[in-house]
């Protein structure tokens, strides 16, 4: 299968060029910059065409997520955000609201995913949020917590109670009631925008609500989390990448004891290890994307493994890498210093390790004989 977004990676290694860490540093992603990818449909290069997409495949997309994640795990972060934002949209709106969204979401609007709050983390059957019906609007009441990008989005799609059950509604962040506030100094992926939200009768029109009826809670909540599972568990193959090469390098030109620390068998031992770590991790993701790209029913399973061993993997692999270049890395600013920090934070986000081992767990004992 030809990989439609190769050519792209040029235009993101010239618009990135070596900028990540002043970025990271600050916290902040240029607006100008997420505005631009976004209208060049690199944000969520997987909306369809038929709504102004690039249309792109799991497995065109997963390594491009890859490459930007190799650059900028912000970035990286920002894109994830964005589409799980769309993916909500395709799966859970109708073909009304796929035409009033996502054509918006390919041409430079920002979006995120608020499903987070203080009492739901792991636990999303706690989540609070209330959407009430009044008339032909809908009024959101309720907090949400650590959402990424939201600091720089336009639209949120805000998960919540509704009716009997659950639903996602499109709530534009400029809306009268919402609150933005931005973490202070995350741990890692400092610049992808995390905020704190607060909606105090937020009234945005009935047709928001996307499929316009209340769902399920695990229906709506697995809508997003599948976008976004694959999509870190490709980012955390980026890390590895950025991690080996870096690693490789210094161990080739960095001498000890009157030979490169290439040659030195317990420092080729990281190196192997990371190797391996970037291998096994390229290998589930090609897996799940090959599972997303034909819809199989393992897809599910096949993206949890994915990012439980992209994410694992990625904080081994950066704990080698620091390793590796010893205090070269270790100063904040250096790439693998950055990938240390921000490969821990894909351990818990969406959906911990213990979440994930939890999945895959109950997955094997239902198929056992």
């Amino acid at each position: 299968m030809a990989d439609i977004l190769a050519e792209e990676r040029e235009t993101v290694r010239g618009l990135v060029g070596d900028q990540a860490d002043a970025w990271d540093r600050a916290g902040l992603l240029p607006v100008e910059l997420l505005r631009k990818l976004g209208g060049l449909g690199l944000l969520s290069a997987q909306i369809p065409a038929a709504h102004g997409g690039r249309g792109a495949g799991s497995r065109s997309n997963g390594e491009f997520t890859a490459y930007v994640g190799s650059l900028c795990s912000s970035l990286r972060s920002v894109m994830t955000s964005q589409g799980m934002a769309a993916w909500t949209i395709q799966r859970l709106g109708t073909a009304e609201q796929h035409r009033a969204f996502l054509p918006g979401l390919a041409s430079g609007l920002l979006a995120a995913v608020a499903f987070s709050e203080p009492e739901a983390g792991s636990d999303l059957s706690a989540i609070g949020t209330t959407i009430r019906r009044d008339g032909d609007t809908v009024v959101i009441d309720g907090e949400k917590r650590w959402i990424t990008a939201s600091y720089y989005a336009d639209l949120v799609v805000v998960v919540g109670r509704y009716e009997d059950g659950a639903a996602a509604v499109v709530v534009p962040a400029n809306a009268p009631g919402v609150q933005v506030e931005r973490v202070a100094a995350p741990m890692g992926c400092r610049a992808a925008g995390h905020a704190n939200l607060r909606f105090d009768s937020v009234r945005v029109p009935a047709a928001n609500v996307l499929g316009g009826t209340g769902l399920p809670l695990p229906l709506v909540v697995t809508a997003a989390l599948a976008y976004g599972r694959m999509s870190v568990a490709w980012g955390c193959v980026g890390i590895l990448r950025a991690c080996l090469a870096a690693a490789t390098a210094h161990a080739r030109d960095r001498r000890q004891f009157g030979k490169p620390l290439a040659e030195h068998q317990l420092v080729a031992r990281h190196i192997a290890e990371l190797f391996t770590d970037e291998q096994i991790a390229s290998r589930a993701c090609e897996h799940a994307s090959a599972c997303w790209d034909a819809q199989s029913p393992e897809m599910v399973v096949a993206t949890v493994m994915a990012k439980h061993i992209g994410a694992g993997h990625a904080a081994r692999g950066a704990a080698a890498a620091v390793q590796v270049l010893a205090s070269a890395g270790a100063q904040d600013g250096h790439v693998v210093a950055r990938a240390y920090r921000d490969a821990k934070l894909m351990e818990i986000i969406e959906g911990s390790n213990e979440i994930c081992q939890l999945i895959l767990s109950e997955h094997a004992l239902s198929h056992a004989e």
